[in-house]
C-alpha cells in the first residue's frame, strides 16, 4: 500500500481499556494507521477525559450539523484537544454553516470533512426521507458545496469516491463502509473492500472498523495487510 495512504480504525465503543488494546495492537511503522472517535467513545463518561490526554493524532467523527452559530461553536469547543487532526461536519447543514465551521477549525488547526450521504443508505433509503435525485447526483451536488465551503475533504463511500477523484482531483477522499472480503456487512449497504477502495476507486483513506476491532485485532491486521498487498 502507497504510503499516502491512510487506514483509520474505527472505535465504536465506550470501553477505554479496549480502545487502548486495539490501538496498541495496530500500531506498526509501515502504514499510517490512526484512531478514529465517533459519538459513542466522545460523548461517554471516560472518552473526552481520554482523548484530552491522548499523546498521538486521531480522527474525531462529529458530523456537526446545526445553524452556523452552534456548529462552529462546537469546533471551538473541542479546541483543547491537541491531537484532533481530522473532524466532520455534514454537508446537510448546508454551505455556510460548513464555512462557518471551516474558518473556525482553521484556527484550531483541524482538517474538516465535509460528510455526503451516509454508506447505510441507498437509493431505496433517500427516496423514503423526499430526495429524487440518485445518491451519486447527490454526492455530486453535496461535494461541490464541500468544497466550495473549504474543506479538507470530504467522506463518502468507494462507489463514488471515484467520480468525485475525477471531478475533483486535490480533494482528500476518505471511504466507510469497509469490510474484508467474506466478512458481514452488518447495517451498511454500500460495502467495498479496503483493496478496492483504495486502489480501484482511488480513495486517500478508508475507515474500517468491526472487520478489524472484532474478535482478534492482530490476526485481522495480518489479513488486512496481505490484502491488501496482494
Amino acid at each position: 500500500m502507497k504510503k499516502s495512504k491512510i487506514v483509520f480504525v474505527a472505535l465504536d465503543t465506550s470501553n477505554v481499556k479496549k480502545v487502548k488494546k486495539i490501538i496498541q495492537d495496530t500500531k506498526i511503522s509501515s502504514y499510517q494507521i490512526i484512531p478514529k472517535f465517533g459519538h459513542q467513545f466522545f460523548y461517554s463518561k471516560n472518552g473526552r477525559k481520554f482523548l484530552e490526554k491522548f499523546n498521538g493524532e486521531y480522527f474525531l467523527d462529529l458530523k456537526i450539523m446545526d445553524v452556523s452559530n452552534t456548529a462552529m461553536n462546537a469546533i471551538e469547543s473541542i479546541k483543547d484537544l491537541k491531537g484532533c487532526k481530522y473532524t466532520t461536519v455534514h454537508a446537510h447543514g448546508g454551505l455556510k454553516m460548513m464555512k462557518a465551521v471551516v474558518k473556525k477549525a482553521k484556527l484550531t488547526k483541524k482538517l474538516v470533512l465535509g460528510v455526503t450521504i451516509l454508506t447505510s443508505l441507498d437509493n431505496k433509503s433517500i427516496k423514503e426521507i423526499g430526495h429524487t435525485k440518485t445518491i451519486d447526483q447527490l454526492v455530486l451536488k453535496q461535494t461541490s458545496l464541500i468544497r466550495k465551503a473549504g474543506c479538507f475533504g470530504v467522506v463518502a463511500s468507494a462507489h463514488e469516491s471515484k467520480i468525485i477523484k475525477k471531478r475533483y482531483k486535490n480533494l482528500f477522499v476518505v471511504t466507510p463502509g469497509v469490510r474484508l472480503p467474506g466478512d458481514k456487512k452488518d447495517e451498511q449497504s454500500r460495502v467495498v473492500t479496503p483493496r478496492d477502495a483504495l486502489f480501484k476507486y482511488n480513495a486517500d483513506a478508508i475507515v474500517i472498523g468491526r472487520s478489524l476491532t472484532r474478535h482478534n485485532v492482530k490476526r485481522n491486521l495480518k489479513k488486512l495487510i496481505d490484502h491488501l498487498n496482494q
